[in-house]
C-alpha cells in the first residue's frame, strides 16, 4: 500500500480569502488559480500494518505541531473512505523554496492526496480528489486538478471541488511566469482566520463574483490582457483586506513594490504586456508573453531580485514506483 505523486503549486488568479469552516476549509467564494512548472512537490505515501504511529518528513525535517494535524486530517479521510487503519509514512520534498509564497502548501496536499489515494486503492476522479486535498490546503484543490482550475465554494465535497478549466491551448503554451523571489516569513493562515474581521471584507466579497465572472470569460477567450489586469487587481484587493485585519498584516517587502514599479513602468514605457500578481507573501508573479519572458527578467534583475521563469503546470499525477523517495 504505497504510492508516490507529484503536483504542482499555484499562483492565485482571484484569490479566496477567509474560511466559513476552519475544519473543512470551505472558502467564502469561488477561487480561480493556474499551476506553475516546473516547480513541484514530490510526495510518497505508504500505509503500512506493522507501523506503530504514523511519519510525516517534508524537506528531512519531521513536522509535527500544526503541520502535521493538517497532514493527519488528509491522511485520516483517505483511512476513512478505504476502510483502512494502518499507520502511514509521508515523505515529501519540494524543489523550490517555500515559505515565500509560492503555493508550496498547495502542491503539497495536492501531492499527498493524491498519492494516499493510490496507495490505497481508491478510484477518485481529480475533482473527488479534490476534496481530500483541500482538507490540508483549499489552494491544494486546484492543484490537484491542474492548469487553471476553478474551486467552487459550497457546504460539502460535492459543491465544495476544483475543476480544470478550457482554455485555449495557444494561450497556456504561450504564457510565461517571472517568479521575483522576495524571501519573507509568511504565515497566511493567520491572515485566513481573521479575514472576516477586516471592514474591507464586505467590500471585497461585494464585487469578488464580478472577477470571477470577469477572469472565467477571458480565460475562455484566451483574452491576455483580461486575465492578468484581473489578477493584479485581485491582488491589490486581497492586500487591502489582509492589511486592515486586526493584525494589520504587511507581507510585501520594499523589493515587492520595486518590483511593481518596474512592471507598470514595462508596461507604460515598453509596451511589454507584463502584469504582477501576489498572493500571501512578498515574492511576486510577473505575467507576460514568452516573446517577451527574457525583457521581463531582466528588468526584475534590475531590481536585485532572484528571478525563475515558469510556465504552466499540469495536475496532480502518480508517478512510477522507481521514482519513490524510500
Amino acid at each position: 500500500m504505497k504510492a508516490t505523486a507529484r503536483a504542482h503549486p499555484i499562483q492565485g488568479i482571484v484569490k479566496y480569502h477567509g474560511m466559513r469552516d476552519e475544519q473543512l476549509r470551505l472558502p467564502y467564494h469561488d477561487s480561480i488559480s493556474v499551476c506553475t512548472a516546473p516547480s513541484n512537490t514530490t510526495t510518497t505515501v505508504a500505509f503500512e500494518p506493522d507501523r506503530s504511529e504514523d511519519s510525516y518528513v517534508v524537506d528531512g525535517e519531521v513536522v509535527d505541531g500544526s503541520g502535521a494535524d493538517r497532514i493527519r486530517k488528509v491522511v485520516d479521510e483517505v483511512r476513512e473512505r478505504a476502510g483502512v487503519d494502518h499507520r502511514v509514512q509521508v515523505e515529501s520534498v519540494n524543489n523550490f523554496q517555500s515559505n515565500i509564497g509560492l503555493g508550496s502548501s498547495a502542491s503539497g496536499f495536492a501531492a499527498l492526496a493524491r498519492a494516499a489515494t493510490e496507495a490505497v486503492g481508491l478510484d477518485l476522479s481529480l475533482p473527488e480528489v479534490s476534496t481530500i486535498a483541500r482538507l490540508g490546503s483549499a489552494s491544494a484543490a486546484r492543484a490537484v486538478t491542474g492548469g487553471f482550475s476553478d474551486l467552487h465554494t459550497g457546504l460539502n465535497d460535492e459543491d465544495c471541488r476544483s475543476e480544470r478549466l478550457d482554455v485555449p491551448d495557444e494561450f497556456v503554451d504561450d504564457l510565461r511566469i517571472v517568479i521575483a523571489k522576495v524571501p519573507s516569513y509568511k504565515e497566511t493562515g493567520h491572515a485566513h482566520a481573521e479575514a472576516a474581521d477586516s471592514h474591507m471584507f464586505q467590500a471585497r466579497l461585494a464585487h469578488i463574483h464580478a472577477q470571477l465572472a470577469e477572469a472565467r470569460d477571458a480565460l475562455r477567450e484566451g483574452d491576455f490582457e483580461r486575465v492578468f489586469e484581473t489578477a493584479e487587481h485581485d491582488s491589490l484587493s486581497l492586500a487591502a483586506t489582509t492589511m486592515t485585519g486586526p493584525s494589520g498584516w504587511v507581507y510585501w517587502k520594499p523589493d515587492t513594490i520595486e518590483v511593481f514599479d518596474a512592471v507598470r513602468e514595462l508596461r507604460s514605457e515598453a509596451d511589454v504586456p507584463a502584469y504582477f500578481s501576489t498572493d500571501t507573501g512578498a515574492t511576486v508573479y510577473v505575467n507576460t508573453r514568452a516573446e517577451h519572458a527574457d525583457e521581463v527578467e531582466a528588468a526584475i534583475a534590475d531590481c536585485g531580485v532572484e528571478t525563475d521563469v515558469w510556465k504552466v503546470g499540469g495536475p496532480a499525477h502518480v508517478l512510477d514506483k522507481s521514482d519513490a523517495l524510500f
